[in-house]
């Protein structure tokens, strides 16, 4: 399979260039394309640097920071546009383990999604205070309960990504961001039909740079649950609709 891994930077300079070596190591056969929005710090021409020795490396630069949801969705049409046959979504910061990537597409092998859970078994997460650990776990249940999706770690942002998923959410469509984003195209492609699995990750914290989360994704994803369980029901039964014999046939 011709995999691309995706990762939004805003900021990071001081993470990708060890970042881009770490996962072309851990991964000989992937590609990286780093989707920048114009990081004042940088970030950009660092790629640029790695990738006048490393053609496996690309970059799609952005006027300004418009967000998570918003580089993922132009990552994945880029991934299309291109012809990989699956994407994974993985962090700039080394929150996500370049050496679990072998891991997520062998068992792509045999799923349309791959979640990297923090959460299956136990609680796999380092250096974060207490507070946010119950935030983060607490904001999974819930949104489990709400979308009726039996996913232990639906805001994760480590994932493996088929190129059909990718075709049937209707990307054009993808409006959150942040944990919101994670939820809602996972629940899509659940409601669709797709085979999702689960398999354990440790989360580290950051090791440079601040983090992006703010009150304002953490809220945008509470209610935007609901919407997603309504919307996830109605390609359900479009789904089912389609599918259905026609004059008992």
């Amino acid at each position: 399979m011709k995999i691309l891994v995706v990762v939004p930077t805003y900021n990071e300079a001081e993470n990708i260039r060890d970042l881009l070596k770490a996962v072309l190591e851990k991964a000989p056969k992937v590609e990286v394309l780093v989707v920048d929005d114009h990081s004042p710090d940088g970030t950009a021409d660092i790629v640029r640097e790695v990738q006048q020795t490393e053609p496996r490396v690309h970059l799609l630069e952005r006027p300004g920071k418009q967000g998570l949801g918003t580089a993922y969705v132009a990552g994945f049409k880029y991934a299309l546009a291109h012809g990989y046959d699956a994407v994974m979504e993985m962090d700039a910061d080394f929150s996500h383990d370049p050496a679990d990537i072998p891991r997520f597409l062998e068992a792509l092998k045999e799923a349309d999604v791959v979640l990297g859970s923090r959460y299956l078994n136990g609680v796999s997460v380092v250096n974060w205070p207490l507070r946010r650990l119950m935030l983060s776990y607490t904001a999974n249940r819930y949104a489990a309960l709400v979308t009726g999706v039996p996913l232990r770690d639906l805001t994760g942002g480590f994932k493996a990504i088929r190129r059909e998923v990718l075709e049937a959410v209707g990307l054009d469509n993808l409006e959150s961001d942040g944990y919101a984003f994670q939820i809602e195209l996972t629940v899509r492609a659940w409601y669709l039909g797709f085979k999702i699995v689960e398999i354990p990750i440790v989360f580290w914290e950051r090791r440079k740079g601040a983090s992006k989360m703010s009150k304002r994704i953490i809220w945008e994803a509470a209610w935007r649950v609901w919407k997603f369980r309504i919307e996830g029901l109605r390609l359900q039964r479009n789904r089912r609709t389609r599918s259905a014999p026609v004059n008992g046939g």
